[in-house]
């Protein structure tokens, strides 16, 4: 991986550090006071940690925000033996935790982030302080667009993803209701730059679980169940109800299972939600973060 661009370093100035796992090492950006409270934000696909550069740069003076990129993605290696299914992912999450000595922590989540932080949190219950939920899920479901089903398509979808990067490009203008200017887009796709360093891209799309006879069937299913007895634990939704995958139906049921929780959402903002709308989103974030301290 090349390093980052100058004017993509303006955006997102910070130095990472490495955590080894099985499979490689993560990259993870560990910025604020050490004993601060933390945030873990964590994202999904076909993002990395730029997708959470605007909370880095407001939260981190007051709160210790860790992001790591999954393996295969962001700044992160990229094996191209690994599992890259759900529980392994989970897995990575939690050896982050342990390297850097978390704890009390703040989930903040988005896309894939949901059910890999929400399966971190229902293996260590203790660990979770709070969630702040963003377009996701986290339990068994059904519903998947065409045209992310596709992709499922054999020699086909290696072929649009790996080959041409459809993913991350029809993302980086379907995700997104007003648009991405001109440094998100390149860095948002950055990582992304040939066939090797778009698997995890794919791998994540085949790892969706449809039924039993998928491998990742189990795990989300154990996330799943393990959710309720996370219900007691302060949640703040945020949501782009313009989103093609996660729509407002993801929402209602977040809504349903945390009956608590504060909901915010927008007919105006899209997938990308920290692109859309970060000036609605972070105020939000900061009254609720002392609200609920």
């Amino acid at each position: 991986m090349n390093a980052l661009p100058s004017h993509l370093r303006e955006a997102y100035p910070w130095e990472g550090t490495f955590v080894d796992v099985p499979g490689g090492r993560m990259h993870v950006l560990d910025v604020g006071p050490r004993d601060a409270p933390v945030l873990l934000a964590l994202h999904g696909n076909p993002t990395w940690s730029f997708y959470w550069r605007r909370l880095v740069e407001h939260f981190s003076g007051t709160y210790r925000v860790v992001v790591p990129d999954h393996l295969g993605c962001g700044l992160s290696d990229k094996p191209q033996d690994w599992s890259y299914r759900l529980a392994d992912h989970v897995d990575n999450v939690l050896a982050v935790v342990d390297a850097l000595g978390l704890s009390d922590v703040t989930f903040v989540l988005h896309d894939w982030g949901g059910a890999i932080g929400m399966g971190a949190a229902t293996k260590r219950p203790g660990l979770a302080r709070r969630f702040v939920v963003t377009n996701t899920g986290a339990w068994r479901s059904l519903r998947i667009p065409p045209s992310i089903a596709t992709v499922k398509i054999p020699v086909f979808g290696p072929l649009a993803v790996r080959g041409l990067n459809g993913f991350a490009r029809v993302a980086a203008w379907r995700a997104t209701a007003k648009g991405l200017g001109p440094t998100a887009r390149e860095g948002l796709l950055f990582p992304y730059d040939s066939w090797d360093s778009r698997i995890a891209t794919l791998r994540f799309v085949q790892d969706i679980p449809l039924g039993p006879h998928h491998p990742s069937y189990t795990e989300l299913g154990r996330i799943d169940d393990g959710l309720a007895q996370l219900a007691d634990r302060p949640m703040l939704i945020l949501w782009g109800d313009d989103d093609f995958c996660f729509t407002p139906a993801f929402r209602a049921e977040w809504t349903r299972r945390f009956p608590a929780a504060e909901v915010h959402a927008w007919p105006d903002v899209g997938h990308y939600v920290m692109e859309d709308a970060p000036d609605r989103v972070l105020p939000l974030v900061e009254r609720w973060l002392a609200r609920t301290a």
